[in-house]
């Protein structure tokens, strides 16, 4: 029998490998219309990269390369470069219409635009105007980088465009204009594209549990900064989403089609989707979104494509690129093709053999499908817009919001998001009162304003994007969602705000971007020069004083100064008689950091304060530049560790050292021959932990937990953020005694017999699925330095800290549990249970602190109002 064995495992070397060598990975089945007739001059994706698509994965300066090429080749193709990414690679999209199209798109546009104002125009006009104008169609690919296949689609998608010689295309490209962002995410892309090509074999590897389908972390999912870019249209964080934003906005399409992949084990979801939907789009967008899919649907029977729709994915949350489309007057959409993970091939739960190749048709034959519908109901679809753009067709009763001006904090973020996404802004230019809802009490009355103060109109054509974004609450059809429940920029912010279901009538005037201003009063001080910490970009400015090598310190309480300017506590001082070394210097330099970071710096020539302490008082506390680590890989989260190092890298230039777990495991160093475990901790300050949960354990055992804790009592600062916090409790590790509060356990009856079809609904919504609670906050305390008293905490699930005597309560939610939620969902049980709870807090361990943040204080830095609590528990709390 060993004999008879080898020989046969001998013929199979012989005839090329194993069976699973023998896959073809193009088989005729998937042949990209291969009846139709093509342009000979134009090059197919085979000749110009050397292999057909589905053979491997094309490197995105490879794809660009072919993008431009035809473009050079096709008249029905123009490129244009929006952006790069923060590595550098050139954003690209195409445009793809009949050259006619091309030689009059100036004047294409200049009329597109124009119907979206039609005010004044009488209705013959403007079907008059839809009846020669083109239908605009656009696609997005290849925003999560790991779901690679449609770029690899838009190739071949854009090749049919440009070659094709049948008369259907031809009529098509006349009665469309065709935008295609080809790759929105080329940093996670090649990420994930160079790691898979590295990994090929010569043996096709089907099974699921080979290397090349496990890629390591973190993966090519996200961008640079670990950021999932398709929660990002709306705010704009990203290089990525501002560019793409930007240029999608000159096209302003009718239909947008975002493309995505899930999980190689499940079939191909096209719309319609699931609910919750948003309740103020056009009633008209179901019906066109089944019809769109229904498009799909056809194809996918002709060529025996399984599918789903009306399951699993909703559009509620505007920021991906299915429903911000929607919100801008467009059919929206989303596409999820199986395959993350599948690599060139691989054998799903049911025996069937997925192909990249497959994953690629599946998208080309939905991308010209889409197209072809589109062009179908062209005049239809143009006058969906028209609708949605016109304000009179809002569902929602509001119909203006206002911003007091005198706010600080994160408004100017709030105000370049609206001015990135076209939302007009005006300032009253008179004090002037009206009747509107106060977003902290949620209590509607007179109320005052003054000069100054800001209003957005929902009289404009994007009144459904200015609802969107600054509803408070919008209505929840179903609270079992795909993403959040509440996004809202005021709450997301802190922002003061209102709502008014009047049209304001005071004098204004635009708002425009405001000139750099000269932010520094008496700029040669003799003695002192202070930073209210307050200010937005404060901690930026505290992290380029101590690059520049600036000896400064933090207010322990507020005081006053003999002119009534008041500083609250956290203000920085740099005190002069402490940095003589910077004699020469200090004024240029104290010159160009406010010009830097648009903040107002206060020079003295005394330190005597009339009310408060005296700037040079031992109380002021001296802040050293800390040596900070964030753990990353698992078990840490990449998002929230993505956003905790973007804060510090990119905005507040603050060095932090990202440790991967299995450097911070290793048991021995041969050069000294000891242990060499949590020791390495000594070399830094600060600790972050983004999560982790249960799975700490596995990183902390008994004696890291022990040298965990002489570190921590050394003076050592470990900042637990989610559910990282349950880590550092009497119940598991005993760093502290700190307790966690318990959540009530379902036992009625219900709960006992509930039928499993039942389970995941009723358990869902159980859950909190991020929510914003309101919150105090004891700005009294280092860590909250720089905030407001009151707060919006986005909530996720249903943690919180029991306070305690021992416990520095610094954020707790509401007391009143009927007042708690500010907006999204929960349910009375979780809120109660909540109610006055912490949820930031500190705990004092000999000399050192641990920090609890139990929310995510900067959850996709779009939700910035605690944000200040991570900057103030790395750079200020170590100095107290």
């Amino acid at each position: 029998m060993k004999n008879t064995f080898q020989l046969l495992l001998c013929l199979v070397l012989m005839a090329g490998g194993s069976l699973s060598a023998q896959v073809d990975l193009t088989p005729e089945r998937f042949d990209f219309d291969p009846d139709i007739t093509y342009d000979a001059s134009i090059p197919t994706p085979e000749s110009f990269l050397g292999y057909e698509l589905g053979d491997q994965f094309t490197l995105y300066a490879n794809a660009v390369a072919y993008f431009r090429a035809l473009a050079a080749a096709s008249d029905r193709i123009a490129i244009n470069q929006y952006g790069a990414t923060y590595e550098g690679k050139p954003l690209i999209n195409l445009v793809v219409t009949a050259p006619a199209n091309h030689d009059r798109m100036d004047a294409i546009l200049e009329d597109h635009y124009k119907l979206m104002d039609t005010d004044g125009m009488s209705t013959s006009q403007v079907d008059d105007m839809v009846e020669e104008m083109p239908v605009f169609t656009s696609f997005s690919y290849n925003i999560h980088g790991n779901e690679a296949s449609s770029t690899e689609a838009a190739m071949q998608v854009a090749y049919r465009l440009a070659a094709g010689q049948d008369q259907e295309i031809a009529e098509v490209l006349e009665q469309s204009v065709i935008i295609m962002f080809v790759c929105i995410n080329p940093d996670g892309r090649d990420r994930y594209t160079y790691w898979y090509n590295s990994m090929v074999r010569s043996q096709v590897g089907l099974e699921p549990r080979d290397l090349e389908h496990y890629a390591p972390w973190p993966n090519g999912r996200t961008n640079h900064y670990w950021f999932d870019l398709n929660r990002d249209w709306v705010w704009g964080v990203h290089p990525e989403s501002r560019g793409q934003v930007a240029e999608y906005r000159k096209w302003m399409p009718q239909v947008h089609v975002d493309y995505h992949e899930q999980g190689y084990n499940s079939n191909y979801f096209t719309t319609p989707g699931t609910t919750p939907r948003n309740l103020l789009l056009p009633d008209d967008y179901e019906p066109y979104a089944d019809y769109f899919g229904r498009a799909n649907i056809e194809q996918f029977n002709k060529h025996r494509i399984n599918y789903f729709t009306r399951d699993a994915f909703d559009f509620f949350y505007p920021g991906y690129g299915s429903s911000y489309p929607s919100v801008m007057g467009a059919i929206g959409m989303l596409t999820e093709q199986g395959g993350i993970g599948a690599g060139r091939a691989i054998e799903t739960n049911d025996g069937y053999v997925l192909l990249l190749r497959q994953r690629v048709f599946d998208h080309y034959i939905t991308s010209l499908a889409t197209i072809k519908a589109s062009a179908a109901r062209r005049q239809e679809l143009l006058k969906y817009s028209v609708n949605a753009w016109n304000s009179g067709s809002s569902k929602s009763r509001v119909k203006t919001y206002i911003l007091p001006a005198e706010q600080g904090g994160y408004l100017e973020d709030v105000l370049a998001i609206f001015q990135r996404q076209g939302i007009a802004v005006e300032r009253a230019t008179a004090d002037f009162s009206v009747s509107a809802m106060d977003y902290r009490t949620g209590r509607t009355g007179r109320q005052d304003f003054k000069a100054g103060d800001l209003l957005v109109s929902a009289d404009q054509p994007l009144h459904l994007l200015v609802h969107a974004i600054m509803e408070p609450a919008l209505e929840i059809e179903d609270s079992v969602m795909y993403d959040m429940a509440t996004w809202s920029a005021p709450l997301a912010y802190n922002l003061d705000a209102y709502s008014s279901e009047l049209a304001v009538n005071v004098a204004s005037e635009p708002l425009t971007a405001a000139d750099a201003a000269e932010n520094i009063t008496k700029a040669d001080a003799n003695y002192a020069y202070v930073i209210d910490w307050s200010q937005r970009r404060a901690p930026a400015a505290l992290a380029a004083l101590w690059e520049k090598g600036y000896r400064v310190r933090s207010a322990t309480e507020g005081f006053t100064d003999d002119e009534g300017r008041e500083f609250p506590a956290g203000t920085l001082v740099i005190l002069r008689g402490r940095n003589l070394e910077k004699a020469d210097e200090i004024v240029a330099d104290m010159r160009a950091l406010a010009g830097d970071q648009q903040i107002e710096i206060v020079g003295y020539d005394t330190g005597r304060m009339q009310e408060g302490y005296d700037l040079a008082s031992s109380r002021n506390r001296p802040i050293q530049q800390p040596r900070v680590a964030l753990m990353v890989e698992p078990p840490f989260d990449t998002y929230t560790a993505g956003q905790i190092y973007f804060l510090f890298d990119w905005e507040t230039k603050l060095p932090v050292q990202r440790i991967r777990t299995s450097v911070l495991q290793q048991t021995a160093v041969p050069k000294f021959g000891q242990r060499y475990g949590l020791a390495d901790l000594n070399d830094y300050d600060v600790l972050i932990l983004p999560g982790g949960g249960n799975s700490l354990k596995e990183v902390f055992g008994k004696e890291e937990i022990n040298q965990l804790k002489t570190w921590i009592r050394s003076g050592g600062v470990v900042v637990a953020t989610e559910d990282a916090v349950d880590f550092f409790t009497a119940k598991a590790s005993k760093i502290t005694d700190v307790k966690m509060a318990e959540a009530p356990k379902d036992s009625s009856e219900t709960a006992l017999y509930l039928p499993y079809k039942e389970r995941q609904d009723y358990y869902g919504k159980k859950r909190i699925p991020g929510s914003a609670l309101r919150a105090n906050i004891d700005i009294s305390h280092p860590l909250a330095f720089g905030l407001k008293p009151e707060l919006y905490s986005l909530k996720f699930g249903v943690d919180a800290l029991k306070p305690s005597t021992g416990l520095q309560t610094v954020g707790y939610y509401h007391r009143a549990a009927e007042d708690l939620l500010a907006a999204g969902y929960a349910t009375e049980e979780n809120l109660k249970h909540l109610a006055g709870n912490t949820f930031a807090g500190v705990m004092s361990v000999g000399q050192g602190k641990v920090v609890f943040l139990t929310d995510n204080t900067q959850y996709r830095m779009f939700w910035r109002g605690p944000s200040r609590m991570m900057q103030n528990a790395v750079m200020i709390l170590p100095g107290f």
